[in-house]
């Protein structure tokens, strides 16, 4: 794997850039960069050590009880405050600067997903655990191994710098990103419910994102960046019939097809495309425990993905028209239960300008603050609800790869120290900008 590190005079030539940004070079350095620079160095080993032990060792959500442990005993080693337990199992570490300010928090996940691992890594996941009543492998498989590590990194740079603080830092080691269990609590809504933001309150939030791309690159759009996810199961009734005979009962197979195809045509016939991407899956069918018996009951689930709250209040309308309407022509009965939403992941356009040099100096100028619209979701989105916050993608190579994926990892682990740089730059310039 390659890494890229600027010691000695090419760190020297960063530092001495001047002001602004420009022909894809840094944004002016500050008194603390150089100190910065080499501690992120520095600790760079321990972050790599920690994401191959915490991929090693991979945790549901509600269940990262390894890895909060881990957290919890690393921060304390730093003379952070700690408090554990939160949704949980969440850590939150307080560190309180040397100089007097405001509060800024910085925010990463921790649970994996039930996907068995293809890598081939030599340190790859062979854990299992219990998911909705089966046991499953699990991997992670979307980065938050290396989001944990980044933070642990972050936080063990700043402590190092408590003197230079003009604040409070408040980390956030959040479980259950992917969703808890069926039936229970947990993620960031739970994480507000339960305080996390009570004491200190932060005035900022940031948080990265692991994802195939530039090893290193920073990429980020100011206002709606991820889109609102809403996860749905349809629960179909019919008349269970002899697979030969289906005229005498129910086909509740034909029923689920025709609602399958109802929903592929609502997102790509029925909505206007060009305002904002609008994405309506099915991601699963279960019904039928033998070939030649259709039975009288059959469950579909999958997710809505959406930008703008009318466009998604309207898709919602005409997915449950299209399940009640096609079921009771077929003489069955349909309906759609709708779970708890993801809202819209929206970065605050002046916190994301404001922050735009201080990114610009952790990639050094790998930036780019234009993206495309993403499709996926992040519970991050509650955060931002509350206060200000900025969420940013930090590129880990894995060309064509996707997250979710059996085969994901960080194929260039040197990005990582980029990923620590940023979360400690824009936690030291944007309290070093607030208002005393």
């Amino acid at each position: 794997m390659t890494r890229v590190r600027l010691v000695g005079p090419a760190l020297a030539a960063v530092l001495a850039l001047g002001a602004g940004v420009g022909a894809g070079g840094p944004a002016a350095a500050q008194t603390f960069d150089r100190a910065v620079f080499a501690a992120t160095a520095k600790v760079q080993p321990k972050v790599v050590a920690w994401r191959r032990d915490i991929h090693q060792h991979p945790e549901l959500g509600n269940q990262e009880v390894r890895t909060a442990a881990l957290v919890a005993d690393h921060l304390r080693s730093l003379g952070i405050e700690v408090r554990t337990g939160i949704a949980k199992t969440g850590v939150v570490g307080v560190l309180k600067g040397g100089k007097p300010g405001g509060v800024v928090a910085l925010r990463a996940d921790m649970d994996g997903l039930p996907v068995a691992e293809q890598t081939g890594l030599p340190f790859a996941s062979k854990a299992t655990a219990t998911y909705n009543g089966q046991t499953v492998n699990v991997m992670h498989a979307c980065g938050h191994d290396a989001h944990v590590a980044i933070l642990m990194g972050a936080a063990e740079v700043l402590a190092g710098m408590r003197d230079q603080i003009q604040g409070t830092v408040v980390f956030v080691f959040q479980p259950a990103e992917e969703g808890p269990p069926v039936g229970e609590e947990g993620g960031a809504p739970l994480m507000l419910k339960e305080g996390v933001f009570a004491n200190p309150k932060p005035s900022a939030i940031f948080g990265l994102h692991v994802v195939p791309g530039e090893p290193g690159a920073l990429a980020w759009r100011p206002g709606p960046m991820m889109a609102a996810s809403d996860r749905y199961t349809i629960n179909l009734t019919g008349k269970q019939t002899h697979g030969a005979n289906p005229w005498a009962g129910i086909d509740i197979a034909s029923m689920q097809a025709e609602i399958v195809l109802a929903f592929n045509q609502i997102a790509a016939r029925q909505i206007n495309v060009t305002r904002t991407p609008t994405i309506l899956t099915v991601a699963t069918v279960h019904g039928g425990v033998r070939y030649n018996i259709i039975p009288d009951d059959f469950e579909l689930a999958g997710t809505l993905r959406t930008f703008d709250p009318a466009l998604r209040k309207d898709v919602m309308a005409r997915a449950e028209k299209a399940v009640e309407s096609i079921s009771a022509r077929y003489g069955g009965t349909g309906k759609i239960n709708w779970g708890t939403p993801n809202p819209v992941t929206t970065n605050d356009p002046v916190l994301a300008a404001r922050m735009k040099p201080s990114l610009d100096r952790a990639a050094r100028g790998k930036v780019k603050d234009d993206i495309d619209f993403i499709t996926g979701a992040e519970d991050f989105s509650y955060y931002q609800q509350q206060i200000p916050g900025l969420f940013y993608n930090l590129g880990i190579g894995f060309p064509k790869g996707v997250n979710h994926s059996p085969f994901f990892h960080v194929a260039d682990e040197g990005a990582m120290e980029v990923g620590v740089r940023a979360q400690v730059l824009t936690a030291l310039d944007y309290l070093a900008g607030q208002k005393r």
